[in-house]
């Protein structure tokens, strides 16, 4: 297949608008606190560590039972659960391997992620309620799978290689049990982010025109239907409720990403705007409709945000809180029915790094619609 420079920016583009999304930020450099508050911007509470100096939250149940990773003392990665309300935190153990990530929970406390099982390979697992006992969930018939999500039923989602080679999204039977193959939306590749409680399963996947878009199945992950774009070439949903409200991000038609919210059932499109600069993720999403993610201001920060009820209006969080000088919400990345929302809090040095990071995702765009 030929591949123009004008399709190579375009991915490049998308990789580095992931590896922020995904809080992808290099260990090393990176050091990030992360909190639990209530909508409201009250109950700010720090999470703690496990034993580190880095704790990135990724999940959040109704009961305000946190998942992620925490450093640990030897400078890897491990898995954490905390207690309800955030209180207390937990490494789930291993399988085997030195490193792991949860990314989510379920209101039973089963918890879903990676791990490594050999050294550059990971496997998806979940665990028991609670988080006690860690179950390998296998691949496709490739090396390795990641899980993303998790309903109450037990049914996790994620991207698994295949025996082929490509990566495809997938969900499970109820508690982890079987490993179905969802497809793509008929180009290369697809990844599962998240699940609600019917098995309406969202992620993005590759097309076969070209650049990957957000997708939606029925219930129990059966079909899988395009979202479409917010008039750009692509988009990616991180999130879902209960009603089958979608929210993720979108290029639009002038080539910059907004963040986005969807009606029930994935159907209809809405651009949630941003905090008045440039640019907008969505995160995550409750049964009410009130979605948590991050957008630019108009002094060219990165700030996390939290809307209303189906996305209406958006507000800085920061204007919520009081925080120690130089601390700055930078995500709010996941937000549970009781209105708790978790969000990110670089150090000085590594917000820097990772709003370098967004600032080149615009750099590129406006490179991409110059070269179109």
């Amino acid at each position: 297949m030929k591949i123009n420079r004008s399709f190579k920016i375009r991915i490049l583009i998308l990789v580095a608008a992931l590896s922020i999304g995904l809080g992808f930020v290099s260990p090393v450099s990176a050091q990030v606190r992360s909190y639990i508050l209530n909508s409201d911007g009250t109950g700010l509470a720090d999470l703690g560590t496990l034993t580190g100096g880095t704790t990135y939250a990724t999940g959040i149940n109704d009961a305000g039972r946190v998942v992620g990773w925490s450093r640990t003392a030897p400078g890897g990665e491990r898995a954490f659960i905390t207690g309800p309300n955030g209180m207390g935190m937990t490494d789930p153990g291993m399988l085997r391997g030195e490193r792991s990530v949860a990314y989510g929970v379920n209101d039973a406390g089963q918890v879903v992620g990676w791990y490594d099982r050999t050294a550059g390979a990971r496997n998806a697992f979940i665990t028991g309620p609670n988080g006690v006992g860690m179950t390998d969930l296998e691949t496709l018939g490739g090396g390795g799978s990641v899980a993303y999500g998790i309903n109450d039923a037990g049914q996790v989602v994620g991207s698994s290689q295949t025996a082929a080679g490509a990566g495809h999204a997938f969900i499970t039977g109820p508690n982890g049990m079987g490993m179905t193959d969802l497809g793509t939306l008929g180009g290369y590749g697809s990844i599962a982010r998240g699940i609600n409680n019917a098995g309406q399963v969202v992620g993005d996947s590759g097309r076969a025109a070209g650049l990957h878009h957000a997708f939606i199945t029925g219930p129990n992950g059966a079909g899988m239907t395009d979202i479409g774009t917010l008039g750009g070439d692509s988009s990616i949903a991180y999130g879902i409720n209960d009603v089958g409200q979608v929210v993720g991000w979108s290029f639009t038609t002038a080539g910059l990403h907004h963040a986005f919210i969807t009606g029930p059932d994935g159907v209809g499109m809405t651009d949630l705007g941003t905090l008045g600069g440039e640019r907008s993720v969505a995160y995550g999403i409750n049964d009410a409709g009130q979605v948590v993610g991050g957008a630019f201001t108009a002094a060219g920060d990165w700030h996390a945000f939290i809307t209303g009820p189906n996305g209406v209006g958006m507000t800085d969080l920061n204007s919520l809180v009081e925080l120690p000088a130089g601390d700055v919400l930078f995500d709010a990345v996941g937000i549970n029915n009781a209105g708790q929302v978790i969000a990110i809090v670089p150090e000085p040095h590594s917000y820097a790094l990772m709003l370098a990071g967004l600032m080149l995702v615009g750099f590129m765009a406006m490179r991409k619609r110059r070269m179109a």
